[in-house]
């Protein structure tokens, strides 16, 4: 299992846990999983095609990634909401 944490609101949307322990073997597998979990995060994260919306960053290991990105197990998974402003 991969380790797949959650900031800022999407914490509030996942069931109020920034930590969450996770199968799958990409990026997109880890995302839909917590989405199927926290039906509350759906469409904040992956949009209608599953892809990463521009907003959210996702980082493994500290590497930037992707959809596509491969994930093993005891991997660490940061999803980041951008910040804007101006």
């Amino acid at each position: 299992m991969a380790v797949v944490r959650v900031r800022g609101p999407l914490r509030n949307l996942a069931g109020g846990l920034a930590e969450h322990q996770l199968e799958g073997a990409t990026v997109v597998a880890l995302l839909r999983e917590l989405e199927r979990g926290h039906p509350g995060v759906g469409g904040w994260i992956l949009d209608e095609r599953g892809r990463i919306r521009r907003h959210i960053n996702v980082f493994v290991n500290g590497e930037r990634g992707g959809e596509a990105t491969a994930v093993r197990p005891g991997d660490r998974v940061e999803v980041l909401p951008a910040i804007t402003g101006g």
